[in-house]
This record gives C-alpha cells, sequence and structure tokens, in this order.
C-alpha cells in the first residue's frame, strides 16, 4: 500500500529512478543506450493510446448518459451495467461492418483522411501534463506545439470532403476549414494571455505557475476561459458550432461517405478532441495536476471532467446556429475581446 501511495504521489521520482535503474542494468550489458530510449518511447506511446482509446470509449459512454439526463430519458441501460459496455458494441459493430466506398471518390486521399483527422488529436498527448512527472515530452514550446498539431487535423477534414466526391461533404469540409481558422485567432490571444502570465511556453511551467488555489490563471483571466471554452468548442466542432456536420443542411457533412471503421475514427477523433480541448483548459487555467490530499493524476483527471461535463452541458442546452453567425460571432465578437483582454494583461504586468 505504501508503494502504490508512494507511486501515486512522487510520481516523477518513481519514473526518474526506474530509468535509471534500467539505464544501468542495460549499460552493464554493453548494449546501445539509444535503444533503451527507443524502448521506453515506444512503451510511453503504447500507454498514451491505450489511454486514449478506453478514455474515447468512456466519454462517449457518458456523453449518452449525460444526453439522457438533459433529455429525461435512460440513456444506453442494456448492453452491460447501466449499459457500460455499449459504446464498446457499437465500436464491435463498427469494426466487422462492411466498408462501403463510393464508386467516384478519390481511394486514396479518401481513405488517409481519417488518419489524418485522428494521428494530430494523439500527436497532441505528447505535451499534456498528466501529473507531476506524468508528461511524455515537456517541451520548451509545448503550448506552440499544440497550436501548430491541432491546426494540421483541418487538412483530414478538407481531405475527406474533397476526396468524397459529394457535394455535402465538400461543403462541410470548407465549412470546418473557415471555423478552424476564424476560432483559432480568439484561442491564440487568449493563449498569449496566459504565457504573458506564465512567462513560460512549456506545459509544465504553465501548471508550476499555478502553485495554489488563488493562483490559478482562471481567476486573473475570467474573460480568457470562457472565450477559450467558446472558440476551442467552435474548433472541434462540437454542438451548438457543429456546423460542418449539420444533418438539416449538409446530410452528415464531410463524413457521409464514410462507414465502417474510417467512420469509427472520426469518431473517435472528436470525442479525443472534446477531452484534449478539456485537458488544455485545465492545464492554462485551473491549475493543471495542483490540489491537496488527492494524488496530481487524480486531480488533473477530475478537473478535466469537470470541463468536459460543461462542454457536454452546452452541447444539450443550445441551439445549432447559422453558419454565417458563425463566423460573424468570432470575427466581430470574440476576436476583439481577446485582443482587449491581451491588452489590459499586457499593461498589467508592465505597471502593476
Amino acid at each position: 500500500m505504501e508503494l502504490i501511495k508512494n507511486i501515486l504521489y512522487n510520481t516523477d521520482k518513481v519514473l526518474k529512478d526506474f530509468y535509471n535503474w534500467s539505464h544501468n542494468l542495460w549499460v552493464s550489458f554493453n548494449l546501445p543506450v539509444i535503444l533503451l530510449d527507443i524502448i521506453f518511447y515506444l512503451l510511453i506511446t503504447a500507454a498514451v493510446a491505450a489511454f486514449l482509446v478506453f478514455n474515447a470509449l468512456f466519454i462517449i459512454y457518458y456523453d449518452r448518459k449525460v444526453a439522457a439526463k438533459f433529455q429525461v430519458r435512460y440513456g444506453p441501460n442494456r448492453v452491460g451495467y447501466k449499459g457500460i459496455l455499449q459504446t464498446l458494441a457499437d465500436t464491435i459493430k463498427l469494426v466487422i461492418k462492411e466498408d462501403i466506398n463510393a464508386e467516384k471518390v478519390d481511394k486514396i486521399i479518401f481513405f488517409l483522411a481519417p488518419f489524418l483527422v485522428f494521428i494530430p488529436a494523439f500527436m497532441v498527448f505528447l505535451v499534456i501534463p498528466f501529473g507531476k512527472g506524468l508528461i511524455p515530452a515537456d517541451l520548451n514550446i509545448g503550448i506552440l506545439y499544440v497550436l501548430a498539431i491541432t491546426g494540421l487535423s483541418v487538412l483530414g477534414i478538407l481531405s475527406a470532403g474533397w476526396a468524397s466526391n459529394n457535394k455535402y461533404s465538400l461543403i462541410g469540409g470548407m465549412r470546418s476549414a473557415a471555423q478552424i481558422v476564424s476560432y483559432e485567432i480568439p484561442t491564440v490571444l487568449v493563449i498569449l494571455s496566459i504565457l504573458l502570465l506564465s512567462g513560460s511556453l512549456k506545459m509544465g511551467d504553465i501548471v508550476n505557475a499555478q502553485s495554489s488555489i488563488t493562483k490559478w490563471f482562471i481567476f486573473m483571466q475570467p474573460v480568457g476561459f470562457i472565450l477559450f471554452l467558446i472558440a476551442a468548442n467552435a474548433e472541434i466542432n462540437r454542438a451548438p458550432f457543429d456546423l460542418p456536420e449539420a444533418e438539416s443542411e449538409l446530410v452528415s457533412g464531410f463524413i457521409t461517405e464514410y462507414s465502417a471503421l474510417k467512420f469509427a475514427f472520426f469518431f473517435l477523433a472528436e470525442y479525443t478532441n472534446l477531452f484534449l480541448a478539456s485537458a488544455i483548459a485545465t492545464t492554462l487555467f485551473l491549475g493543471g495536476w495542483q490540489g491537496p490530499f488527492l494524488p496530481p493524476f487524480v486531480w488533473f483527471i477530475i478537473k478535466t471532467y469537470l470541463v468536459v461535463t460543461f462542454l457536454m452541458w452546452t452541447r444539450w442546452t443550445f441551439p445549432r446556429i447559422r453558419v454565417d453567425q458563425l463566423m460573424e460571432f468570432s470575427w466581430k465578437y470574440l476576436t476583439p475581446i481577446a485582443f482587449i483582454n491581451l491588452i489590459i494583461t499586457a499593461i498589467i504586468i508592465k505597471f502593476v
């Protein structure tokens, strides 16, 4: 029991000790150290991939239950206890389902598009600080890396829309590109305000700058926090900003022609991005893993799921807006407010 407690509360020290022990053992056999590093990175990748898959499965189930509560119904309640295995059953169904492709699609791009959407979401996990010492790579440009990688997903969405040879899909892809580019601007402006407060691009340093609850950036940047949640929700195409998949206008947007496992990758990417947006919000505004009594990893998960729940609440509360209102909201309201917030932050830091 003491060993488990030590691992949970001192993860960084335990991991360093384990690596040093493995390194000394490896060197004693005269084996190349680079091979050991490759093995460790492969293990980290496998651990992140496993967490990503199981976490996405749970979030899908959780979203269904939250939606059911808002709509006064049961939700999944047949497959497994309280329907807990329903998402797994749906996944198996998608895996074994016939993969149907339209006749005139661009086959190579059509096949690659789901992976182009999913892989950036997976890559961002490299710099997410799950806890003290639980960050695969605390890069010096961590938050810049996040912004660069998350922007790549739009290429997959555009590719899916264009390669489908379907006007609805193409319009959905173009909408998504315009939406992501528009809402990235207020997101970046808000993040710049956080960087002024933390003085670092490293995700670990941003968390360490919020060492106590009174120093959480949400109290210094309440407007920035609201702007970030709105813009992040729009960037991951969640309602009320799910215009690229507007079934009333575009059938199912850029995923109209997709089925089986390729559709599953789009679905997995959406819920992975929901968790990522919440995890980044937790890191930037809610003190990351900081908190009393509980292990750091537990605090990070609790805070992240609180943000996830809030975004789900938003999804099942507000109706979808029109595409012109979507663009107008970003350029006429969010972006100017984010600029003003950044300027005020800079002035306060300079003169206070």
